[in-house]
Formats: structure tokens, sequence, C-alpha cells
């Protein structure tokens, strides 16, 4: 792979994170609305704020201990912090892979379905489709596409706040106005941060090309904002009537019946048919690369030597049909497990996957991978 411009090197990982990370909840702005709307508008605000200073957080020590380690997939990532217990992240990690994959497929098939009326398995075909295409197309394009779709997103969304604000500007401002600032903002910003913890992980293929400290540092912070600010425009969106697009199951539809320009909310749902594919294919690339690198275990692992640096070498015992058969095992099971239903995946799940998630990969990057950078950075 080429080595990228020094301003792509900064931004590829922040949109690539951001691609996975938005998923379908956040884009129907329901995660938005759970977990900074209900603190008001200005408290919204600063629990984003709380949320993007988390992330950030994780992404700049996880990055430079990347960096530090060469460990370039989560898997020889969890193996140098955690040592032998470094499994235990395998099973969280495929866990949430499976919960994020029933959704994404029960997402698409239910958004297809209200958009055109066609059944449930279009969209899960098409969701499945674009997900095997882009994994199959390698790293370099899974790079290019989520950070092009990540450009596509915050125009959409600009443009959704805009036609917002015109419409309704005067509600918006009034909102922010009360300065309304619900107790517990800060606490509902990091359990959101925590939530997402995982894509963290998902995309340290990005990072090879980071030639320092200060790199490393800038890339995570810039990944935490990059990362929240899709939720900007969304949350000062739903200033238009807060109370009543919080009652709703799906704020952005309820914002959306008040403005009645049909082509744009044709438009946004297209954009976020397209994150629900990169957040699929994020996972499955993330798994691919753990699998890949497990075939070589004995590489050394000591800092600043390659873990994961790459294409297998020549002579490897890893096949070229590997990868076409991972993809479209995980992508079939995927839709297997969204017969289970949307509701059910989330309330089953997904708490006790982010709870494993903190305590086996934030905690111990945020304290003993900071102890390890400072004995073997350079």
């Amino acid at each position: 792979m080429k080595r990228r411009r020094k301003w792509t090197r900064y931004l590829t990982p922040g949109l690539v994170f951001q691609s996975v990370l938005i998923g379908g909840g956040y884009g129907t702005g329901a995660e938005i609305a759970r977990y900074f709307g209900c603190h008001g508008l200005m408290g919204g605000l600063l629990a984003l704020g709380a949320a993007a200073a988390g992330w950030a957080a994780l992404c700049a020590v996880t990055f430079e201990f990347v960096r530090v380690f060469r460990t370039y997939d989560y898997g020889s990532m969890m193996k140098r912090l955690l040592g032998r217990a470094g499994f235990l992240y395998d099973l969280c990690f495929n866990a949430m892979l499976l919960l994020v994959l029933g959704v994404v497929n029960a997402t698409a098939a239910a958004m297809i379905r209200a958009l055109t009326g066609l059944p449930s398995w279009v969209g899960v075909g098409l969701l499945s489709l674009g997900v095997v295409l882009l994994v199959l197309n390698g790293t370099e394009a899974i790079e290019k596409a989520l950070s092009l779709w990540a450009y596509v997103l915050y125009a959409v969304f600009l443009l959704f706040f805009a036609a917002v604000f015109l419409r309704f500007g005067d509600a918006v401002t009034a909102e922010l106005r009360r300065a309304e600032i619900g107790s517990g903002w800060f606490l509902s910003g990091l359990r959101y941060a925590s939530y997402n913890l995982i894509c963290v992980s998902m995309i340290l293929y990005t990072l090879r090309d980071l030639q320092n400290r200060r790199e490393a540092v800038a890339c995570g912070v810039l990944a935490g904002i990059l990362g929240a600010a899709p939720a900007l425009p969304l949350l000062l969106a739903m200033g238009c009537d807060l109370p009543a697009v919080l009652a709703s199951e799906t704020p952005v539809t309820a914002i959306f019946e008040r403005l009645d320009i049909p082509w744009l909310y044709v438009l946004f749902e297209i954009v976020l048919f397209g994150t629900l594919v990169e957040t699929a294919a994020g996972f499955i690339k993330a798994l691919e690369d753990r699998v890949e690198q497990s075939l070589f275990r004995g590489r050394s692992l000591r800092p600043n030597r390659p873990a994961s640096s790459g294409p297998a070498p020549s002579g490897s015992s890893w096949p070229w049909l590997a990868r076409p058969l991972i993809t479209g095992a995980v992508t079939a099971l995927g839709v297997c497990v969204s017969t289970f239903g949307l509701t059910d995946l989330i309330d089953k799940g997904y708490g006790a996957i982010c709870y494993g998630a903190l305590l086996l990969f934030a905690l111990p990057m945020l304290t003993a991978g900071v102890r390890m950078i400072r004995r073997n950075g350079a």
C-alpha cells in the first residue's frame, strides 16, 4: 500500500472511525435523543463534548500503543496488552460482531421496506452485496470508500440541519437560549462513549503510516472529534420541537415529518443505508485481519517490530480463498441473527458486551497501556 500524504494520515483514521461508529441508532437519531437530547439542548451539547473527549483520549493512547508495538489488528494489540487473557477480548468482539450484524441487517430490511414497500429480503440482500463487494476489494478500497462516504454523510447532515434551521430557526434558537442542562449529562456522555469502544479496535489497519507520537496523538484527538461531529447537526435539529422529537422512536423521521421535504428524506436514508454497509464491513474486515494474523503467532511482538504489517508473507498458509469464505460465512450468519428481532438483539446483549469492552480494553489501555508506552515508546 502506498504511503499516504500527511493530511490523509491525520484524517483517514478519524473518518474510518466515524464510518464504523455511526450505524443505525446513531443515524436515526435514537441514540442522540437517548443519551444527549434528554438533558436539554445545551445539556446535550455538553454530553456530546464529554463523549468526544472520551473517544479522543482512548484513541490517542491506543493509536500511540499501536504505533509503538506495531499491532495493526486487535488480536495482536490485546495479546500485547493483556497477555494470555487477550482471548477474552476475542469473545467480546465476536459477540458484538454477531449482534451488530444482526442489527444492521434488521435495520436495512426495515428501511427498504418503509421506503419502497419491497420485501425485507431485498434490504438484507442489498446490504449483504454491498458488504461483500467492499470487503473483498481490500484494505485500500475500504479506507477510500469509508473516508469518501464520511464526507458525503457530513454534507447531507449539514444540509438537513440547514433545512431545519431555515424552517424552524426561531424554535432552535429559543431552545438554545433556555440553556437547559439536565443532571447527569457528563456521565451520560461517557456512557455513550463506552458503548462504542469496540469501534476503536476495528480501525487499527489505518494507522500503519503514523511516524511519531505527535501524529498518533493528533490522529486520536481528531478521531474523537470526527466521531462525534455527525451528532451535532442531528442534536441541534431536534431543537425544532425537542419534547415531541424525544417522544418519537425515530427522532429524525419525526423531524422530517415537520419538514415535509421528501427528496431530502430519501437522500438522508440512502446515506444512512451506506453507513450500515460501512459498519458491517468494518467489523468483518477487523475479524479477517485478526484471523490472518493468528496464522503467524510465531512472529515477534517486540516493540517497533511489525506484528501485523500487511499482507501475509510469501509462502504463508493464508489461502486466497480465506477472505471470500470468511466474508460470505459471517455475512450469512448476520442475516440469520437478524431474524431474532431488533429489540431483542439490543436488550439481551448490547450492554453486557460493552461493559466487557470497557473492562478488557479501555481501562487496561488507559492504565497499563500508558505505562507500557512510557517504557518502550520512541
